[in-house]
């Protein structure tokens, strides 16, 4: 059997409030002080390109592997 407690009945109340106070104040420091970085003008970026025009090859390969794996497994 199990004992029922409340907030109220909690011993800690303060300790608990103060906690949170804080964890509270760390997340509203930390939210202001990151700034997102610009991923159009990363570096790592500069030599990718877009994507192909015979990208759906890929795709036609991957679902014809995926068809051959489904049947040499039933069969």
């Amino acid at each position: 059997m199990g004992v029922l407690v409340t907030k109220e009945d909690d011993e800690n109340v303060a300790l608990t409030n103060r906690i949170n106070a804080d964890l509270r104040e760390k997340v509203a420091r930390t939210q202001g002080l990151t700034d997102e970085p610009d991923l159009e003008d990363a570096d790592y970026l500069q030599e990718y390109e877009k994507t192909g025009r015979f990208s759906w090859v890929w795709f036609v390969l991957i679902g014809l592997a995926i068809a051959s794996l489904v049947f040499i497994v039933l069969l």
